[in-house]
């Protein structure tokens, strides 16, 4: 049965002068169309307009409610991370008089507004997954840490909303005054429900544009509206008034070009591409927000967000121009070189600049084309630039539209078909680039294996220390085993940085999905307990992401049994052959049968994309519970595949490997299909003391051996001595006494 969604809402955004302002935002869908010059002067002249997401011809509604309070929780959909360093530097909060001293002086500014509450989320102008310190505005006024939540501040309240991971850290950091909402048990409202229900008619909510995503606007004005709150859009963040001098500084690294021998497309190709869709879609222009997007399309790099190989800036593609809006003193000489040689222009990091240059540009295009962006990844500014832009130029075009239809003779048929005004448009329904980035070149490919095998050299010299290290009586915890990765990944060619914080939970800290070890309160790791390791590097040719989960001494058969179920169902993605157009939702299951067994589960989807060289977490596939992602997997794409199973107070296990879609030869095609599967990028032995051989098929130990084999040539020729000894110990096939499972 196809699961589809409807939705219809009115949009009616305030700004800051309370002057109604217009602003049309649409379903967020490759199946909608463009949208004709009598919808948008419907959207742009009344501020309303009616939008449907359409699956396979069908329109219904769907009530992804119950999703949402699973994904809250899911490993994929909320794992934002602040970085050590972010943490640090705006953990100075003080005691609860600094606090209380915050709320006050935000809640003078919001009289002035005249907004009853202003919402405070997460999200950075990019809706980037990981936050630079200079936007980390929720951790400054709220003090928690986590890294996911959103403040709601009224006149005479606080409040927090966040999941279960992160209940007792909350309760431990906020301070009075302040309310925890925890987020997806049965009694707790969501926070758009919440200001509907509390605040009265014609109250109003404020927020900065800026750091609501549009697709989340679409929800939250037809939730208020229902009860005839407004959402105003402020021109500036109140948070960053609050702050003042205090606030870090933004973030400076210098842009550098990424290798034509690692990108595999020039940005030049990558333009044409784009322009050729673009066209088909009737538009002149195509605003870029999302930071690896536009990293991806004019191959570039930078390093604005840790773990992020990411500048901060903006992009405008026009059919005859393409713009980056980045600060000029991140352009050295010979990236501004590279930049204009590949027909790039680059103006200051500036949203009005963006809006301003649309304008100009859609005032020279052929009459009647307009604008795309992508509404799913992009800010309401962003998406309000758009409107402004396209209703500058309308504005302009319909008087000289006019002017010339009073000078044409009355009755010619002809004349006033050539004076007829065509509207300009935005398009918001998803961009191409997100398909484009998520399906690898060859040369991005052959980056991602030379990363992973760089990354296997570096685990197997991790595991061969830890090891002697323990058993050596050595003191070893959570937090050092981060700091020793950095230390082998560094050793290795290419090493820029982590992909992510690293995850190293000994014991009952391996069953918090999202643990960070702190310096000051972490665990030792000794041979009592099981250890959860996730981590991954960012090299010059690619982006890495493994979870190992080990035992230094004896496991329990209780933890054998689970690893082992874990681990069937991590082959069994592996090994999973499956017809071309199949959306990765049908494949979860399969990681999930073995634990199914058990009566045993995992609360986080099984696997996300990986960007080359890029975001660690990229779409717009996955593999996952979320039946609503439609998304493909094609050859080409990378995807994790990462099982796992959480005993609450005891332990936690996930094996996580990278894995590559690549074409199948089968013995026949059924339908003139062509068939898919995957290859592993990933080449770290799995800890075979931690399998229940009785649990195992033997096509499964055939599997285990074989990748062990695997592990074994190509990881061997790159290490050397003890290590070396250690990668021939735990590489060897397994030896089974008795008969395994048939």
């Amino acid at each position: 049965m196809s699961m589809v969604s409807c939705y219809s809402m009115r949009v009616a955004i305030f700004n800051s002068s309370s002057v109604k302002s217009s602003i049309g935002l649409t379903g967020i869908s490759r199946n909608i169309l463009h949208h004709n010059s009598k919808l948008s002067s419907k959207v742009l002249n009344t501020s309303s307009f009616k939008f449907r997401k359409t699956y396979f011809g069908v329109k219904a509604v769907l009530d992804l409610k119950p999703f949402a309070t699973f994904l809250e929780s899911s490993q994929f959909m909320s794992k934002r991370f602040i970085s050590q360093d972010v943490r640090r530097s705006v953990r100075a909060r003080g005691g609860e008089g600094e606090v209380a001293s915050k709320l006050a002086q935000l809640r003078e500014l919001m009289s002035k507004e005249d907004v009853d509450a202003l919402i405070i989320p997460t999200d950075d102008p990019h809706q980037s997954e990981y936050v630079a310190a200079y936007y980390a505005r929720r951790e400054f006024i709220s003090g928690f840490t986590g890294t996911a939540g959103t403040v709601v501040v009224t006149r005479d309240q606080a409040f927090l909303w966040t999941d279960g991971r992160y209940f007792l850290q909350a309760e431990q950091q906020l301070c009075e005054g302040w309310t925890l909402m925890r987020a997806g048990l049965p009694n707790t409202p969501d926070f758009p429900d919440f200001l509907a229900s509390s605040l009265g008619a014609g109250a109003c909510v404020g927020v900065d544009p800026n750091t609501l995503s549009a697709q989340a606007a679409e929800a939250l004005i037809d939730t208020l509206e229902a009860t005839s709150v407004k959402l105003k859009s402020l021109n500036n963040n109140l948070i960053d008034l609050v702050w003042g001098d205090a606030r870090p500084p933004p973030p400076s690294a210098p842009l550098r070009a990424h290798p034509l021998h690692h990108a595999g497309v020039s940005a030049p190709q990558k333009l044409g591409a784009l322009r050729a869709e673009m066209a088909g879609r009737g538009c002149a222009a195509l605003v870029v927000s999302t930071l690896d997007q536009v990293a991806w399309l004019f191959n570039i790099r930078g390093g604005d967000i840790e773990f992020n190989p990411v500048p901060l800036c903006y992009a405008l593609v026009e059919a005859d121009r393409a713009t980056l809006y980045v600060d000029d003193e991140k352009v050295n000489a010979d990236v501004a070189r590279y930049l204009a040689d590949a027909g790039v222009a680059v103006r200051p990091y500036d949203l009005k600049a963006v809006q301003s240059d649309m304008t100009q540009g859609l005032a020279r295009a052929e009459e009647g084309m307009g604008v795309w962006v992508g509404a799913d990844v992009s800010s309401l500014a962003v998406l309000q630039a758009c409107h402004n832009a396209t209703k500058e130029v309308n504005k302009n075009e319909k008087a000289k539209s006019k002017a010339r239809s009073k000078k044409t003779k009355k009755g010619s048929s002809t004349a006033a078909s050539q004076t007829r005004f065509v509207e300009r448009v935005v398009l918001t329904d998803s961009t191409p680039l997100a398909d484009f980035k998520a399906v690898k070149n060859p040369a991005e490919l052959q980056g991602m294996a030379e990363a992973h095998f760089r990354d296997g050299a570096a685990m197997a010299s991790f595991f061969n220390w830890i090891e002697r290290a323990v058993v050596a009586g050595e003191p070893v915890t959570e937090f050092g085993i981060g700091e020793k990765l950095i230390e082998l990944r560094g050793a290795q060619e290419g090493f820029s940085e982590e992909s992510f914080s690293t995850i190293a939970g000994s014991g009952p800290n391996g069953a918090v999905i999202h643990y960070r070890a702190e310096q000051e309160t972490c665990r030792a790791v000794t041979d009592k307990e099981l250890v959860l390791l996730d981590s991954g590097g960012q090299y010059d040719c690619g982006t890495t992401d493994t979870t190992r989960t080990f035992h230094l001494g004896s496991p329990s058969d209780h933890q054998r049994r689970c690893y082992t179920r874990v681990l069937q169902g991590n082959i069994a993605i592996t090994t999973a052959t499956f017809p071309a157009g199949t959306p990765g939702f049908l494949l979860d299951p399969l990681a999930r049968l073995a634990l199914w067994s058990e009566g045993l589960d995992y609360r986080h989807g099984t696997g996300h994309g990986v960007g080359a060289c890029l975001n660690v977490h990229e779409g717009p596939h996955s593999i996952s519970p979320r039946y609503n992602n439609m998304t493909p997997l094609r050859s080409g794409m990378i995807v994790s595949n990462e099982p796992g199973y959480y005993e609450d107070g005891a332990f936690g296990i996930r094996i996580e490997h990278l894995l590559v879609v690549e074409e199948k030869k089968t013995p026949n095609r059924f339908g003139g299909v062509d068939y898919l599967g995957f290859r592993p990028l990933t080449h770290i032995p799995i800890q075979s003391k931690m399998m229940m051989p009785e649990l195992l098929s033997p096509a499964e130990v055939a599997w285990i051996d074989s990748y062990h084999a695997q592990v074994w040539e190509k990881i061997s020729p790159r290490v050397e001595g003890d290590v070396l000894e250690w990668l021939r110990k735990n590489t060897q096939p397994l030896k089974i006494p008795f008969e395994v499972q048939a």
